[in-house]
């Protein structure tokens, strides 16, 4: 197994990624780091939004601060040790209290690098603090997304920038395009993006309602007849289901984008091909479960099992090579 960081700081990584780890440390070298390093700094982001004991107001207070502090306007190290306390996953918790280590991280790289990652950790962490205004408003009943478009945005601010930040790693480190390809290369990054984050959105639909969030739009629940709050019950799914079908068929849409992405690639460029391809296949695999399952049933939840995920990386180790082979994978 390739190193990514020193021991420490790769093995926090391992702990919070999981299945991610597996593109990560696949990446060429030339972008490797880089990109796990943004993958860190904004799992620590979302680690504190997230955390489950903290007072809204403290945790928006704790990511400001720590966003002025990733971006290089402060040189105070944010205290997080109180939210790693409330943390389940001890890598997590780890990550908390080495953020003044990773955020260190950034300095190693050029100037271009760091303006990349800064731009997009900043969009990020802009869409996580929109996030936690957004659900800790005070609105009677639990508080949601209002409409599509708001839902799209998000979408893009945590995990469509990350499409267009692994596009430019790409495009500065390892081959160059034509100004017009570039755009649809950066147009289907987005839409990659957007696609693993709408599988996270529609697979943990009962864990947001924990945390008082829904990001089912308010304004599609009603065209359906329905209310967040029905989203609780767990026996109203076949009232949901039209509507929960219509988001299935938006993030397979999204995820044939990424298939066409990957299709862009030069071929040559095996180990990149091989770290898009993983989760575009378990992406897949996962909305296929989905559309079977009661996702209002917290104890439904859909999970890809280690095994399978064994399964992907040696298909994908099959494919890479053969001109062709990853399509027709990817299409299965």
């Amino acid at each position: 197994m390739s190193r990514i960081f020193n021991s420490d700081l790769d093995s926090i990584l391992e702990g919070t990624s999981r299945s991610f780890y597996l593109s990560l440390k696949e990446l060429p070298s030339a972008i490797r780091k880089q990109v796990s390093l943004l993958y860190m700094l904004a799992r620590t982001s979302d680690t504190i939004a997230d955390s489950e004991g903290g007072d809204p107001e403290d945790l928006l207070q704790a990511l400001e601060s720590y966003n002025e502090f990733t971006q290089g306007n402060s040189e105070e190290i944010p205290d997080l040790e109180e939210f790693s306390d409330f943390q389940s996953n001890i890598s997590e918790g780890l990550l908390l209290n080495s953020v003044g280590k990773v955020v260190s991280k950034i300095d190693d790289f050029s100037e271009s690098d760091q303006e990349s990652i800064r731009k997009c950790l900043g969009i990020i962490i802009g869409g996580q603090i929109l996030d936690l205004k957004r659900f800790s408003s005070g609105a009677n009943g639990i508080p949601a997304i209002e409409e599509n478009d708001e839902l799209d945005d998000y979408a893009y601010r945590v995990a469509g920038s990350v499409g267009e930040f692994w596009t430019q790693m790409s495009l500065d480190h390892l081959f160059n395009f034509k100004e017009e390809n570039e755009t649809e290369l950066f147009e289907k990054g987005v839409r990659f993006g957007k696609a693993l984050q709408m599988i996270n959105i529609l697979r943990d639909i009962p864990a947001d309602l924990e945390l008082g969030r829904c990001y089912i739009p308010r304004r599609s629940l009603d065209e359906h007849g329905m209310s967040p709050s029905d989203l609780l019950d767990s026996s109203k799914m076949d009232s949901f289901r039209p509507l929960y079908d219509e988001y299935l068929d938006l993030t397979d849409q999204h995820l044939d984008s990424a298939v066409q992405y990957i299709e862009m690639l030069p071929h040559s460029q095996f180990r990149l091909r091989g770290s898009c391809m993983l989760p575009v296949i378990i992406g897949k695999k996962t909305v296929s479960l989905l559309r079977g399952r009661n996702v209002l049933d917290p104890g439904e939840k859909v999970k890809i099992k280690r095994s399978e995920v064994k399964e992907v990386v040696k298909q994908v180790i099959m494919a890479v090579p053969f001109k062709g082979s990853s399509k027709r994978l990817l299409r299965e």
